[in-house]
């Protein structure tokens, strides 16, 4: 029976654009047979409104990276909030949080906190341009998502509502490909603010790639800013820029630094920050400006969770079960011969999923009927988020329900998905239409 999450689904597309508010989390996103609507969430697992369990790889987004309603980062969340959560001027929690971020993170003179990702990079973005006093943004076209703002979303299929005059600023490389970095600099050198991207993906960076870029755009007297939401405190706790050995001049956080509250950051060189500060006597810059900016209660858990981290050796653990995963996963596609339409790829500690038809192209119809497998044998996986609680009894069952889901996949590849696929095949977020 699936009641609850039947009648709180309605409620939510008639009460939420989309149903949810994240367009991930939306209805286009999962199998049919997927939980709807969750109740909670402990450790790596979640339970839907009518108490169905999941082991759960999509971890809020990735932004859970030690386990939903862990201990510790819970309880030290609930003291800030007893302290008051959100006070009239700077608190001890905020100044303490910061100074701890800049102690961890290489190259941070400064930090400004945000509460979601898209404000972080977007401040980023107007710090550069303010900067260099230059309009122009590179950014990398093969990365999925910066910000909510005009300047990335109009230069992707959903640009209903955003003017063209913000759309005419942003320009595109190809990641790996720095010719197509300089043939930008080429054309428009003097008037780019900014180059962004994340330091990686699924995809790692070819080795001297991102010094390269990092050289080019400061020749051109721009800067560059590397998104780390997703691979920051999960390639490593100092971030990915230093896992790779690189230096931006800002970088932002987000996603996993706070194990699911909503913290993410803006941080880089004093003389880049400062601008966005009162202690100069330059034109101001109305940098982030946020009430809930710097609420206690995301702060005390993620002071918590960089404890959690140092003392576990939390980023060790996710490299670690991802290469198990990794291993086991791409096993069972080898024993099945498979292996050449499913296949697990990327960094261990962030793997990726790919699923192609017979023809080798990238299948949505199959992907989908893989999800709906697994969760039909308990495991919700929309992508592959690992946290410190996905233990080895996980990475075995996650194993066993993929042996099970991939024998259904073999039979579809062989007659097709419509005799075993429910519903519709998901669909990519950024579509022109519905």
């Amino acid at each position: 029976m699936q009641e609850n999450n039947s009648i709180l689904n309605q409620e939510a597309h008639r009460y939420i654009p989309g149903g949810a508010h994240t367009y991930s989390r939306g209805d286009d996103q999962f199998p049919e047979n997927a939980p709807k609507v969750l109740h909670r969430g402990s450790g790596a697992y979640v339970w839907d409104v009518d108490n169905r369990r999941f082991l759960d790889y999509g971890m809020a987004l990735r932004s859970i990276t030690i386990g939903y309603d862990y201990d510790r980062v819970s309880e030290a969340a609930i003291q800030e909030i007893r302290k008051g959560n959100n006070l009239t001027r700077a608190t001890e929690t905020e100044v303490l949080a910061a100074k701890e971020f800049c102690e961890t993170i290489p190259g941070c003179d400064m930090v400004k906190f945000a509460k979601n990702g898209s404000n972080a990079v977007s401040a980023a973005v107007k710090l550069a341009r303010a900067y260099t006093g230059k309009n122009y943004i590179l950014r990398c076209g093969q990365h999925p998502f910066f910000s909510f703002d005009d300047w990335f979303i109009g230069d992707t299929e959903v640009s209903r509502g955003v003017p063209e005059s913000s759309r005419n600023f942003t320009l595109r490389f190809n990641f790996n490909d720095i010719s197509s970095v300089k043939a930008a600099f080429a054309q428009y050198g003097n008037q780019i603010a900014c180059v962004i991207l994340e330091p990686a993906t699924s995809v790692e960076p070819m080795q001297g790639f991102l010094s390269e870029l990092i050289a080019v755009a400061h020749q051109n007297k721009s800067l560059v800013i590397l998104d780390e939401m997703i691979t920051g405190f999960r390639w490593s706790l100092k971030g990915a820029s230093d896992y790779y050995g690189v230096m931006p001049d800002l970088k932002t956080f987000g996603k996993g630094m706070a194990n699911g509250f909503s913290v993410a950051a803006v941080a880089g060189r004093r003389d880049i920050m400062e601008i966005g500060g009162i202690h100069h006597d330059q034109e101001r810059v109305f940098l982030v400006s946020t009430t809930h900016g710097a609420e206690m209660c995301g702060l005390g858990a993620f002071r918590e969770t960089l404890r959690v981290y140092k003392e576990l050796d939390v980023t060790s653990h996710l490299w670690n079960q991802g290469e198990r995963l990794k291993r086991g996963l791409n096993g069972v596609a080898r024993d099945l011969g498979i292996s050449e339409q499913f296949s697990v790829e990327g960094p261990a500690c962030s793997p990726a999923y790919l699923v192609k038809d017979a023809d080798g192209a990238v299948s949505m119809s199959l992907r989908t009927l893989f999800m709906q497998e697994m969760v039909k044998n308990g495991v919700l996986m929309p992508w592959i988020a690992l946290s410190l609680s996905h233990g080895e009894e996980e990475i075995d069952m996650t194993i066993a329900a993929a042996e099970k889901s991939l024998r259904v996949v073999k039979n579809a590849l062989e007659s097709g998905t419509d005799q075993f696929l429910i519903g519709k095949a998901v669909k990519p977020v950024f579509r022109k239409y519905n």
